[in-house]
């Protein structure tokens, strides 16, 4: 398959769904082993997957984020974990677009590369000649075992003897990883913990997260690119809804692929399909799935059109793109309860998918930046009138 050529999102979109075999084929064994497989992982290759991020200049696709959510969801569909580690990786690349231009060289001179990330400043740095030494642990390092580089956060002391959490770009290969990935959903994307012990970082492999969040992006090439362009809430958020929709999808396809012929015990009902209250659970759970794509598609539309015209971002449309990926889980994460709810004690054999899928959602749920209560009270403190009370809006 030519991955050189950029492909329209038609063709991105069919690549995606021809995937969905192949990610739901290993997703049991990418679960029981903690990591994806690496057969998904070279067919997302072939397909240009981990491109999408990338700077043209590289051979990358430089995608709108409306793609990835069409990408996205049919990426849920197959398979959670593999969704959410190209999430991940897709976020981590639109950072490093922002480095200074000779960081990209090196990082993106292969297009398909993988970056690993975490936002959590828990490391220390220390200033050295022509860099800073960084020491320190990562937990949540997704596709960790496919990547090539990870972002990390740390702590930089500042001239004036404060401090000032910064960004900073190693390669995986100088860092210990930590087979400690032992949770309960998302077992496939292999979210180990990542260590440094005093890694020299070159000074242009770093940036200062306050800079990074008020637009002062380093890369001279990518300053008028649409796709780059704005405040990083929005193009993080529109990365990860895609694959939200597409699980709760695939709850769906899943709960309706075994209802034929199936009774509910312990009544006198010989198929479940003719049960009213599988009428009413079936059409919730759809409904919600289209409440949850509604929110995708309009936070897409909003980090594009922002793009293309350089219009600042309102403090309620920062707000907005944190609520929209809250309330996206809360509805898929409802959706998917309510089939996995009506799918009986049978489905709780590791084979069957909707148990599964519905743990891979409440996992999404619990993330840090999708918690739907911590995204609708800042949305809200917004509507009334207050200041946020979070860095990352």
């Amino acid at each position: 398959m030519d991955t050189i050529r950029k492909p329209d999102r038609a063709e991105l979109v069919r690549r995606a769904a021809e995937l969905v075999p192949i990610l739901r084929g290993n997703a049991l064994w990418s679960e029981r082993n903690r990591r994806l497989a690496d057969e998904s992982v070279e067919a997302m290759t072939r397909a240009g997957i981990f491109r999408m991020r990338i700077p043209a200049r590289y051979g990358g696709y430089e995608c709108d984020t409306a793609t990835l959510v069409d990408v996205g969801i049919e990426l849920g569909r197959g398979d959670g974990s593999a969704a959410f580690d190209v999430a991940a990786w897709w976020i981590m690349s639109w950072n490093v677009a922002h480095f200074p231009d000779e960081v990209q060289d090196e990082v993106f001179a292969d297009p398909d590369v993988r970056i690993c990330g975490t936002l959590a400043p828990t490391g220390t740095a220390t200033p050295k000649d022509g860099g800073i030494v960084v020491s320190g642990s990562w937990a949540f390092n997704s596709g960790a075992a496919h990547s090539q580089w990870k972002l990390l956060s740390a702590i930089l002391p500042t001239e004036d003897g404060g401090a000032e959490p910064i960004m900073a770009l190693v390669p995986i290969t100088d860092l210990t990883l930590h087979d400690d990935w032992e949770v309960a959903g998302l077992r496939g994307t292999g979210s180990v913990t990542a260590v440094a012990e005093d890694v020299f970082i070159p000074a242009a492999r770093y940036q200062r997260i306050a800079a990074m969040l008020q637009e002062q992006y380093a890369s001279r090439l990518n300053a008028d690119n649409p796709i780059y362009r704005g405040p990083m809430v929005g193009p993080i958020s529109a990365s990860t809804v895609g694959k939200i929709v597409g699980l709760a999808r695939a709850a769906n396809e899943a709960f309706l692929t075994r209802l034929p012929g199936r009774p509910i015990t312990n009544t006198g009902y010989g198929s479940q399909a003719e049960a009213p209250v599988t009428h009413l659970q079936v059409a919730e759970a759809s409904l919600k799935t289209d409440e949850a794509e509604y929110h995708a598609r309009r936070l897409a539309a909003l980090v594009d059109g922002k793009g293309i015209t350089g219009e600042p971002w309102t403090l309620e449309e920062r707000a907005y793109a944190r609520v929209a990926v809250g309330r996206v889980c809360q509805l898929a994460h409802e959706a998917t309860s309510t089939l996995a709810l009506a799918s009986g004690a049978s489905s709780l054999y590791a084979d069957v998918p909707i148990q599964r899928i519905q743990r891979d959602v409440q996992a999404i749920t619990l993330h840090a930046l999708n918690l739907p209560t911590t995204n609708m009270e800042l949305y809200g403190r917004i509507l009334c009138g207050l200041e946020p009370n979070t860095f990352f809006v």
